[in-house]
């Protein structure tokens, strides 16, 4: 039995159907591309050993408005991959030390006093952004996609000499949550809303002055945060150093009540 297609239902159904059917075809495809685009990235990373790194920071806080310095501090970042990040902090002789094990977090004020923090502050912590060793592509997508990056978008950013992969917004959008990734240097730009003490904030971190470290691995001696387009720290490095085969107390809660 032969089935025949009026007129009108051709001229208004099937168009239809093929347009569905070409932005399918475009949704998967630009899937497609941000799992590619993770994945290349990765296998550059694939013969790189890394344990550990050792970075020395200066960073300068800025007032609300975005323009004035407010106050510079010196940090230590110890980081033992997978998972374990210590940041000791002076700012104008008050030393804080923060302490991430997977994920919680524990601080020790300038008064000696020690607390866990809630999940919320262990969660903004941005370190695992720099060292995705030991995790997959399906792993790190799921990481952005908890900060409310769509991976199922996906386009090519030309910036200077270098084309790079945003993934969860579109062109002309800076508003969503995305991440800025380069096929060589990793996440260059990290862009999440966040609840914060004072609301609800857009939180933008860029990384830049890539340097080589270890063989295929690059790291950013140039950090910078905005909060709603207004910059409120600045972080240079001043030195890095890899495979030290860090202590283990130094990642050890108990050892942090114990004060040191």
């Amino acid at each position: 039995m032969t089935l025949r297609v009026s007129e009108p239902y051709k001229k208004s159904v099937i168009p239809s159907v093929v347009v569905f059917l070409i932005l399918l075809s475009v949704s998967s495809g630009l899937a497609a591309d941000a799992r590619t685009a993770v994945d290349a990235f990765l296998s550059r990373l694939s013969g790189v050993s890394l344990t550990d790194l050792a970075v020395t920071e200066a960073f300068t806080l800025y007032s609300p408005n975005g323009r004035s310095a407010r106050a510079t501090g010196d940090r230590r970042l110890f980081v033992k991959i997978p998972g374990r990040q210590r940041f000791e902090q002076t700012v104008e002789g008050r030393r804080e030390v923060r302490l991430v094990v997977d994920n919680r977090m524990w601080v020790r004020q300038a008064d000696g006093r020690v607390y866990e923090a809630p999940p919320a502050e262990a969660e903004r912590v941005r370190s695992r952004l720099l060292t995705p060793f030991t995790r997959s592509a399906t792993d790190l997508l799921a990481e952005w996609r908890a900060h409310g990056v769509r991976d199922d978008v996906a386009r090519a950013e030309r910036i200077g000499d270098r084309t790079v992969t945003v993934i969860g917004a579109r062109a002309g959008d800076r508003t969503s949550p995305a991440v800025w990734l380069d096929p060589e240097w990793g996440v260059i730009r990290f862009i999440a809303r966040e609840r914060l003490p004072t609301g609800d904030g857009l939180v933008d971190l860029t990384l830049s002055d890539h340097r080589r470290l270890v063989k295929d691995f690059f790291y950013p001696f140039r950090q910078e945060v905005f909060l709603d387009g207004k910059l409120l720290t600045r972080v240079t490095v001043k030195s890095v150093e890899a495979n030290t085969n860090l202590a283990a107390e130094l990642f050890d809660p108990e050892a942090l009540r114990a004060g040191r």
